[in-house]
């Protein structure tokens, strides 16, 4: 399975679950406001504040996700995309030493 896709799905999973949040802060501002315990402008400001402050704690928990998930990754003994790279480089030029050395043998 491709680790970006499962990094991808648990930051969607993120995002679903902050928007879920702020779509039930709204509804109850909206039921304050029509209890009467709060005015429109006041349940404004108030759940804009709260709707911000989550959109902030989620860029710290992808944060936060991602780091764990590199760190496990690294723990289980997965390459990283960088050495696997290095390591195609190094096969590349291995195997260009090899057909160089078995042209000067057949020559």
């Amino acid at each position: 399975m491709d680790n970006n896709n499962w990094m991808q799905q648990l930051l969607m999973l993120g995002i679903g679950t902050t928007s879920v949040v702020a779509d039930k802060l709204r509804e109850v501002g909206d039921q304050l406001v029509k209890d009467g315990k709060l005015d429109p402008e006041q349940a404004k400001t108030v759940m804009d504040d709260m709707v911000q402050q989550l959109k902030s704690e989620q860029g710290n928990w992808e944060g936060n996700m991602q780091r764990q998930l590199r760190n496990m990754l690294q723990d289980l003994g997965v390459a990283r995309q960088s050495e696997v790279d290095e390591l195609r480089g190094r096969i590349d030029r291995l195997e260009r030493q090899v057909r160089d050395l078995e042209n000067k043998l057949w020559r």
